[in-house]
């Protein structure tokens, strides 16, 4: 008797379940179902890949850097001369050499540079520094040069430089 009271009061607890409640979800989904479009649109048509074939291997490799003007094959570009005699000058670093004054003799202006507590006589033409510095002017407080160096790429380029007369503080 226990047991069919029991059942009884399962089955009392089941029926309670159904009915209305759920009334509201089953109307949203017979509306969702009458909104929702019955066409799907075909998905867009996939091109083929083809896959790109690098065939520049004679070319030169494009993330190494690299002059803009091409060099010249016959050597013909900016180069020092490397066979003519080195001035004693050459033997220093411009950063050594001081412009300690100037000089004239006759038409031809001097410059007077210091450079190992030794002073030497330069003029224009004459080799200064381990760049190939030509000295390309003198005036009363400076001392113009045309360097020749290399760049990163090898190539050789001109770099203007110059020597400032120091003052008479310094030189002591």
């Amino acid at each position: 008797m226990m047991r069919a009271a029991w059942m009884g009061l399962g089955l009392l607890l089941l029926s309670g379940c159904g009915g209305e409640k759920f009334q509201d979800l089953q109307e949203f989904m017979r509306d969702a179902e009458r909104d929702a479009p019955r066409r799907i649109e075909a998905l867009p048509e996939v091109k083929a890949y083809t896959p790109f074939e690098y065939a520049g291997f004679d070319l030169p490799e494009p993330f190494r850097p690299r002059k803009l003007a091409p060099s010249r094959a016959d050597g013909s570009g900016l180069q020092p001369d490397l066979n003519r005699r080195k001035e004693a000058l050459e033997a220093f670093p411009l950063e050594s050499l001081k412009m300690v004054g100037t000089l004239q003799q006759g038409k031809v202006t001097y410059a007077l540079i210091k450079a190992d507590n030794t002073v030497y006589r330069v003029r224009s033409g004459n080799y200064v520094g381990q760049n190939f510095g030509l000295i390309t002017g003198i005036g009363d407080t400076d001392v113009k040069l045309k360097e020749i160096v290399q760049d990163t790429a090898g190539d050789w380029t001109e770099r203007l430089s110059s020597l400032q007369l120091i003052d008479e503080a310094e030189r002591k």
